[in-house]
């Protein structure tokens, strides 16, 4: 199921697209003239994009590709990246005043790595600024609408990558995910997203906000599309010495005709249980069930210290963040501006003062709080070791159990303005997600239904290096949901 943006033309996979261009190279225009349609009608609602590329400089890089007569694994798949990823040459402002006018003179890893595939760069995601929020209403310029209902938000902060995808105006998409940015726009928007193991994916050329929990991911419309992205940019890279070494580029034969294998899945109690919305379990009850029928082992397990993952996860990512973001100062990083005064602290303060938005401001003091001298040992040291707690309790789960599944947000997607003015209330939507981020593990959301016309995602993860596994539930997932 679809939203009412999409056509028949705009909406087809890549396996699909990359078909119809081998038995006829001109469809790839057609394509592309049917895309720009979508984004001509729905784009001035939905706001999915900061930067749009002309379709005069996309057609000409499908001309160049097949010219080539090599379109790769992506076949002219038209990608939107988050503002976040730099793009050479295409204006990168991770969705803030301070870098409005940063054109990066570089590609990313993982841009390169799509160029190099067949992909084609269509354009630049809104976001919440510098990745920090979970609705994409903090972006600097506009917020970002849901495609199922205008009046709801599609969650963050890959929020825009996430609505290009679903709505038809891309093929596919690029996200970053440092506690959830990735799936909850997937959950919220109906898309398939994936957080990959740390260091599976590059982080080159990606604008840092928690260096430890930042992955990029790929946002799709089907579990086959996001595998193939998957196998495109991940891979080690010697520009980013966080990259793993490990075998890539397999990961769609485990969504091509690879059977379903009898895991054990366990579901974690704390996840379900408290602040559940009663038809978002409804939907998430009845897929156990299915599961069940396909011949997988579903137990409920308890991990009481999962209560404690979402401080721990704010006070690491905002001091992270508060380090990261110290470089733009108006000096060499960030706005220039003309500074009454003759002291670099005034060309400092004013250059934050209105280059930073309000979230930005609040997680750099308090991550600057959290490490300041007398208070950090008993904030950002405690929260480490509650960090490596949580990662070996998962050790510990995934020696009994080969995945585990829960609801990537315990509510339906909130209204736009619901939760934007209360910061408890936005954290909190990353209950389910930041646990993966702090132990490096994979996961995935993928839609397991709908309630009142909005859908459910469904979190699938594992143990580190497990995406082939996670792809194959997710895709026995997409098949059955509507059995």
């Amino acid at each position: 199921m679809l939203p009412p943006q999409c056509t028949q033309v705009a909406s087809i996979s890549i396996r699909t697209l990359r078909k119809r261009v081998a038995e006829d190279p001109d469809f790839l225009f057609s394509y592309i003239d049917e895309v720009y349609s979508v984004i001509e009608k729905y784009e001035h609602r939905l706001r999915a994009y900061i930067t749009l590329r002309p379709k005069s400089e996309v057609v000409e890089e499908a001309e160049r590709l097949l010219k080539s007569k090599e379109i790769g694994p992506l076949g002219g798949a038209l990608v939107a990246i988050k503002d976040n990823i730099s793009t050479k040459g295409i204006r990168t402002t991770c969705g803030s005043k301070m870098l409005e006018s940063y054109v990066p003179p570089y590609d990313a890893t993982v841009v390169s790595k799509i160029k190099e595939s067949g992909g084609i760069i269509i354009g630049k995601t809104n976001m919440d600024e510098f990745a920090m929020g979970s609705t994409t209403e903090n972006s600097a310029f506009y917020p970002t609408l849901n495609p199922w209902d205008y009046g709801r938000v599609p969650g963050g902060s890959s929020g825009g990558s996430a609505v290009a995808v679903a709505a038809c105006e891309a093929t596919v998409a690029l996200g970053s995910d440092t506690g959830g940015s990735i799936r909850l726009p997937a959950a919220y928007t109906g898309t398939v997203g994936i957080k990959p193991t740390y260091g599976l994916v590059s982080r080159y050329g990606l604008i840092a906000y928690g260096s430890s929990l930042d992955q990029i991911g790929p946002i799709a419309r089907y579990v086959e599309d996001a595998a193939v992205v998957l196998d495109v940019i991940s891979g080690h890279d010697p520009r980013d010495s966080t990259s793993l070494r490990v075998r890539t580029g397999y990961f769609r034969d485990y969504v091509v005709d690879y059977p379903l294998k009898n895991y054990r899945v366990a579901v974690i109690e704390e996840m379900v249980s408290e602040g559940v919305d009663r038809g978002v379990m409804k939907v998430f009850s009845k897929l156990l069930e299915k599961l069940e029928g396909r011949g997988l082992t579903v137990e409920f397990k308890r991990m009481p210290l999962l209560q404690y993952s979402l401080p721990t996860y704010y006070i690491i990512a905002m001091a992270e963040a508060s380090s990261n973001l110290a470089r733009y100062d108006g000096l060499k990083y960030g706005v220039r501006l003309e500074v009454e005064g003759k002291l670099w602290t005034d060309v400092y303060r004013k250059a934050r003062m209105l280059g930073f938005g309000d979230e930005v401001k609040r997680r750099i003091l308090i991550g600057t709080y959290v490490l300041s001298e007398g208070l950090y040992e008993g904030y950002y040291l405690k929260a480490a070791k509650v960090r490596r707690l949580l990662y070996e309790e998962f050790t510990k789960l995934f020696k009994v159990y080969d995945l585990a599944i829960s609801l990537t947000s315990p509510i339906l997607p909130p209204r736009v303005g619901e939760v934007i003015s209360d910061p408890i209330k936005l954290y909190s939507l990353d209950i389910n997600t930041v646990p993966i981020n702090l132990a490096g593990l994979p996961a995935l959301s993928v839609p397991g239904g709908f309630v009142e016309g909005l859908p459910v995602g469904i979190q699938v993860f594992g143990p580190p290096l497990s995406e082939g596994y996670i792809l194959n539930l997710a895709r026995v997932i997409e098949v059955i949901r509507d059995e």
